[in-house]
């Protein structure tokens, strides 16, 4: 019984052993294993990154945007009846809000009054140089008949000086009387103040021709060239009217582009003012991506590089191809609100990251619409060129 019990001692260190050395072998195999599934892994990376890998960069760092349009009125009115509300989609002219066009009707009712008094008034001004022509014509016989009245006292004043003359030559000879002579010298008085007379009426008659040239002139330059529709004052109350019917065309607000009505903030029955934001309108079928990439990651991208984008909303069975378009002109930070200030002595260097614009395949956004602001993943092939 003695030797019985060291040799049952002997068989369960022996059993131990073999377990242990079992063990390690499982391990070692197993580590074995694990190396090659690493090494393999490795390999296998490696021939994926040089064949596929390195010629492409990928962020998920991206988000749909688009050109949105602001729809602002034109004219300051009150809303009368609004016929969109957000999300409805909308076609390029539709008639969106209505704006009470009272106070532009009656701006072109002013404004055609307008017009038609300034037509008139050029009327009534070409009229009046034909009366001014006939009145410079006028002027012109009564210096014709003053010329002629002129004659005829010189006539009277040079027979008045010779009838005077033979009467003072008689007088020594008591041939006449002196109430002859005394009549005789009232008479070439008489008529040299007849001849002061028509010489005054000739120059009145020339001046009065003159004044009635020069307003006949005056009267000419307005309106000389120009026509009832191309006269100054007439065109300019033609743009009055053209202005108070564009006022009176904007009363109603019309889409400017095909998209889904966003953040409407107009009311029935409120003011809007000239200029201030009612609503934007969305265009998902010009919509594209705006990619935020590392700087490291540009050094090989161009512009017109393939790109494929996938989104959170439909996820990776749903693929889009697109193209860089262009690059920003700045990184994200430094067009900021309140730009990094680098220039500090607690600085530390953060990879920046530049966006860049993916034109997306219009026939795929139809397919598959996206909204601003959503999520997407992108991937550009660096061996495309």
């Amino acid at each position: 019984m003695a030797d019985a019990a060291p040799e049952f001692s002997a068989d369960r260190a022996d059993a131990t052993d073999a377990k242990q050395e079992a063990r390690q072998s499982a391990r070692r195999t197993w580590l074995i294993r694990l190396g090659l599934v690493v090494l393999v892994a490795v390999l296998l990376w490696g021939v994926w990154y040089m064949v596929f890998g390195r010629n492409h960069v990928s962020t998920d760092n991206a988000y749909v945007n688009a050109e949105m349009a602001q729809v602002t009125p034109l004219v300051s009115a009150q809303a009368v009846e609004v016929l969109v509300s957000d999300t409805q989609p909308v076609k390029k002219g539709d008639i969106l809000v209505k704006l009470d066009p009272t106070n532009a009707q009656i701006a072109v009712a002013q404004a055609q009054a307008d017009l038609a008094e300034a037509r008139r008034r050029f009327r009534q001004t070409a009229a009046t140089s034909d009366s001014l022509a006939a009145q410079v014509e006028a002027r012109g016989a009564d210096i014709v008949q003053a010329r002629a009245q002129l004659a005829t006292a010189q006539a009277d004043l040079d027979k008045a000086r010779v009838d005077l003359q033979r009467r003072e030559a008689l007088v020594s000879a008591g041939a006449v009387s002196a109430d002859e002579v005394t009549s005789a010298r009232k008479a070439y008085a008489s008529a040299r103040a007849a001849l002061d007379l028509a010489r005054a009426g000739v120059k009145t008659a020339e001046a009065t021709r003159n004044a009635a040239t020069g307003q006949l002139e005056a009267n000419d330059a307005l309106v000389r060239g120009s026509t009832v529709d191309t006269d100054p004052a007439v065109m300019a109350a033609q743009a009055k009217l053209d202005s108070a019917k564009l006022d009176l065309e904007r009363s109603i607000i019309r889409a400017p582009i095909d998209g889904v009505v966003t953040k409407r903030q107009v009311q029935v029955g409120q003011r809007v003012a000239q200029g201030s934001p009612i609503m934007t309108i969305v265009p998902l079928a010009q919509v594209y991506v705006d990619a935020n990439f590392k700087e490291r990651q540009l050094r090989d991208v161009r512009v017109g590089m393939p790109a494929t984008v996938t989104s959170d909303l439909y996820g990776g069975d749903v693929v889009y191809h697109g193209k860089v378009v262009g690059f920003s002109g700045g990184t994200g930070s430094s067009m900021s609100l309140i730009p990094a200030q680098n220039a500090t002595g607690n600085w530390i260097k953060v990879v920046q990251r530049l966006p860049l614009r993916i034109a997306l395949d219009p026939k795929e956004l139809a397919a598959h619409p996206l909204r601003v602001g959503l999520s997407m993943d992108v991937e550009i092939d660096l061996a495309a060129e």
